[in-house]
């Protein structure tokens, strides 16, 4: 089992931020990462739509002999995780956003969410908000169109900072120290807020801890690949290839366009 890859799923591009940080974190570690862009976004579909492309998605990366899943979405994570995990064997790594640790540096006692309209209103999401917020006040705003426009190729666009600038204006006038991202989409949005947000607020999301938590959970089940040989990086999506291509140019992997 352990020189099986990783399995790890989003609803589009978005994950390729935590699959980066796990290739940084866990070298040795082959991934096979599916983009169900043709689904994306999950935000706006109801519980039981998520949960059926979950389990999805699980089924063919477990058909491919995964031995772990990530589930690299913030939406899928807060409304199927629970269900994937009684469903199949395999260990699962859900992504939340990162709530506590904002929660615990803020100094204006005021922090913001941009997120999917799933994720906010997930009951993950509000429980992980009433355990950690206590005198704190969240500013949640949903990303409308942010996920289409990424998926799309318009990352850079000036659509992308109309919207951007519509979104934060209400977090920077409450006086936000931290802003979570709770998208994993929204991790390439991160030089482009710098430049439109004060200096003072700092950008926080959940890759690097994601990293960390499946190289913990690969150790605790005994799964990590301890042979020093040349890992390999698989990606297949059922969109457009030209997104991923472009955003992995710099990577040395395996792109496939497959009917699913």
């Amino acid at each position: 089992m352990s020189s099986k890859p990783i399995g790890i799923f989003d609803s589009g591009v978005g994950g390729l931020s935590i699959w980066k940080e796990i290739r940084d974190q866990l070298p040795y570690e082959s991934t096979i990462y599916l983009s169900d862009s043709k689904h994306a976004p999950y935000g706006p579909k109801g519980q039981k739509a998520i949960i059926d492309l979950s389990i999805k998605n699980t089924e063919w990366l477990i058909d491919r002999g995964c031995k772990l899943i990530v589930v690299a979405c913030n939406t899928a994570t807060t409304n199927a995780i629970d269900q994937l995990r009684i469903k199949f064997s395999v260990p699962f790594i859900g992504i939340e956003p990162a709530i506590k640790p904002a929660a615990l540096q803020s100094k204006t006692k005021t922090i913001g969410v941009l997120a999917t309209e799933g994720t906010l209103s997930s009951n993950l999401f509000h429980k992980t908000s009433e355990l950690y917020l206590n005198d704190l006040s969240l500013i949640e705003q949903i990303g409308d169109g942010i996920v289409e426009l990424i998926e799309h190729g318009k990352l850079n666009s000036s659509e992308m900072r109309d919207l951007l600038i519509k979104y934060l204006r209400p977090m920077i006038k409450a006086k936000i120290d931290y802003l979570v991202l709770g998208c994993t989409h929204y991790h390439f949005l991160k030089p482009i807020l710098e430049e439109l947000l004060p200096k003072n607020i700092s950008i926080i999301d959940s890759s690097q801890a994601v990293a960390r938590q499946t190289k913990s959970v690969l150790q605790l089940c005994k799964l990590s690949n301890n042979k020093a040989l040349k890992s390999e990086s698989r990606f297949y999506t059922n969109g457009e290839q030209a997104v991923i291509s472009d955003l992995l140019k710099s990577e040395n992997v395996t792109l496939k366009k497959i009917e699913f």
